[in-house]
């Protein structure tokens, strides 16, 4: 299966055709629209390369498709999350603590924001680094109960999961092609535009 043959998903009913995607994205209000595939909707509209998988199994290959898509074999992965080094020590990628180091920020995130498309991150996936600080490309590993409709209701669930210590440097990856339009959320003030990755795997 090539690389982009998931875009979107398949026969599944909890995902979206790019077909879907593109018309409503167009066409329709997402008043109404379920949140996975407002999700969907808008963050292909940022320019983000989605893929869907069902296992993990189907995010380790996800993950070699887009090694072998970009010629990474011998480069190794910035990643900031020690327990994402381990879910993937058996995928044969390489990892490195410096930035300076790889072209690639391998990383998890807090929530996946419908609303419009933005991937909800905090110092837990970026300790003190800024959205300029990291490598052009990024690869994003979330499950499907990351989903949230909105901004506001992501920042409500991580205030109450690290009550007495909520984490800092709080901002979203959004701008995922060159030419974006600026924005007026106040959490992508400063961030640059990446080549980004999403691997989501279901587990709801």
């Amino acid at each position: 299966m090539g690389l982009f043959d998931k875009l979107f998903g398949g026969g599944n009913k909890k995902k979206v055709s790019k077909e879907t995607a593109e018309t409503r994205g167009a066409h329709m209000p997402d008043l109404n629209i379920p949140v996975d595939e407002k999700f969907t909707i808008h963050f292909k509209k940022n320019g983000g390369k989605f893929l869907y998988c069902d296992s993990f199994t189907e995010i380790s290959q996800a993950l070699k498709n887009i090694i072998t898509e970009n010629n990474w074999q011998d480069h190794p992965f910035f990643v900031l999350d020690s327990k994402l080094k381990d879910k993937f020590g058996k995928e044969k990628v390489k990892f490195t603590h410096r930035s300076a180091d790889s072209d690639v920020f391998f990383t998890t995130c807090e929530h996946l924001v419908a609303q419009n498309g933005s991937i909800l991150v905090c110092s837990n996936q970026l300790m003190e680094k800024k959205l300029h600080e990291l490598p052009y490309n990024v690869i994003v590993f979330a499950t499907t109960s990351q989903l949230v409709e909105s901004i506001g209701e992501g920042l409500k669930t991580i205030k109450k999961k690290y009550s007495g210590r909520i984490p800092a440097n709080i901002t979203t990856l959004k701008h995922f092609q060159a030419n974006e339009e600026n924005s007026d959320d106040f959490l992508t003030y400063g961030s640059s535009s990446k080549n980004l990755y999403l691997l989501l795997l279901e587990d709801l």
